[in-house]
């Protein structure tokens, strides 16, 4: 069943997921440590909500040996990236300390080719 409009705005009605899914959004692929140091959060708290991104349908995983990196779901309709890509850019301010702690995060883990 195709995801709908209000499936994905409940996926995106809190503060944590909403930022996951931007941050995810922009850089293609992230894994739970990256996602922990951008948003200053404990482990536990980002896996549950990437369990409920990941359960509604806005984000799948990949596992790469000690690594599980999150991107958008490959079946997201067209509709829901545009409209992560216009919420990103529109609200480049408010995700901008996210992007500041990832971008300063040291041992980023290596992604395969």
């Amino acid at each position: 069943m195709p995801l709908t409009p209000d499936q994905f705005s409940k996926c995106l009605a809190d503060e944590t997921r909403a930022r996951i899914a931007l941050l995810v959004a922009g850089e293609k692929e992230l894994c739970v440590c990256e996602l922990t140091c951008a948003l200053d959060e404990i482990q536990p708290k980002i896996s549950r909500h990437l369990a409920q991104l990941r359960s509604g349908g806005v984000l799948a995983d990949r596992r790469q040996g000690q690594w599980v990196y999150y991107r958008l779901h490959p079946d997201l309709p067209t509709w829901a990236v545009k409209t992560l890509k216009l919420m990103r850019e529109a609200h480049s301010d408010w995700l901008a300390p996210n992007v500041s702690r990832l971008c300063g995060m040291e041992d980023r883990p290596q992604r395969c080719c």
